[in-house]
């Protein structure tokens, strides 16, 4: 649910990878050995992040809008071969739209076998040393930061963030909230933007019917949420219990 959440708002199989994995370890009864190879822990965003991928598409057929990077790639191939994305998509060219939902199905089984039959081969890469592999992502992730730009900063500010990194690690921050912050922020401030423009700095936007309004209303629920939780807990916690009340009684 989350995955084709995210996929259709859209947010990207990135973000659905994290907050699967977040929703998972607090549901989980084994939420606190995630990270040490739980079943569950790898399950869940692996499937959050192929529902992402999937439902993308939703968007992208119905309504023009691609909802990933993949959607964008495959609705500029829809329009140089003439199909317009759409509504109408679907009673014009209904051939064309039932055959790519068929090759999901397709592509599922195919890619089922294929990972069935190079799980061995992926399962040894788990048998080499980390002092190996650590250099390696190392070199990666440098050659990467360098190519954007083709600046040293670029690599400094990847070192000074693996050390921030590393030190919320320790000290036990939660990496999702920082991912999802860098991955959704951009879009999140061009969507804000973009409403307060349309409406001309009317908030009350956010609440022109009821599916926007339920939206926005959740979204601001779950962003205070930790804030009501604590304060319930810390109600319950000071008030005085029925035993002490007898007591003093």
């Amino acid at each position: 649910m989350i995955g084709c959440w995210m996929g259709i708002t859209p947010g990207g199989a990135t973000a659905a990878s994290f907050m699967g994995y977040g929703m998972a370890k607090r549901f989980s009864p084994n939420g606190e050995k995630f990270g040490t190879g739980e079943l569950e822990g790898v399950i869940a965003p692996e499937t959050a992040a192929h529902a992402a991928g999937t439902s993308a598409l939703l968007p992208m057929l119905a309504l023009g809008i691609p909802g990933s990077a993949t959607a964008a790639v495959l609705l500029g191939g829809l329009m140089i071969w003439g199909l317009q994305p759409g509504p109408l998509l679907f009673v014009e060219q209904k051939d064309f739209v039932w055959g790519l939902i068929a090759s999901m199905y397709l592509s599922n089984i195919a890619g089922l076998i294929v990972v069935l039959t190079t799980v061995p081969l992926f399962a040894a890469i788990l048998r080499i040393p980390f002092s190996i592999i650590a250099p390696i992502i190392i070199v990666v992730c440098a050659i990467g930061a360098y190519s954007v730009h083709s600046a040293m900063l670029d690599i400094w500010l990847m070192i000074l963030f693996g050390v921030v990194g590393y030190v919320l690690k320790k000290l036990d921050y939660p990496l999702a909230p920082l991912v999802l912050a860098v991955v959704l922020g951009d879009r999140t401030e061009a969507a804000f933007r973009q409403a307060i423009l349309g409406s001309r700095g009317d908030l009350t936007v956010f609440w022109s019917n009821a599916l926007v309004g339920s939206i926005t209303t959740f979204a601001l629920v779950m962003l205070a949420w930790p804030l009501l939780a604590a304060a319930w807990q810390r109600l319950r916690g000071t008030g005085p219990s029925v035993a002490d009340r007898r007591a003093h009684l």
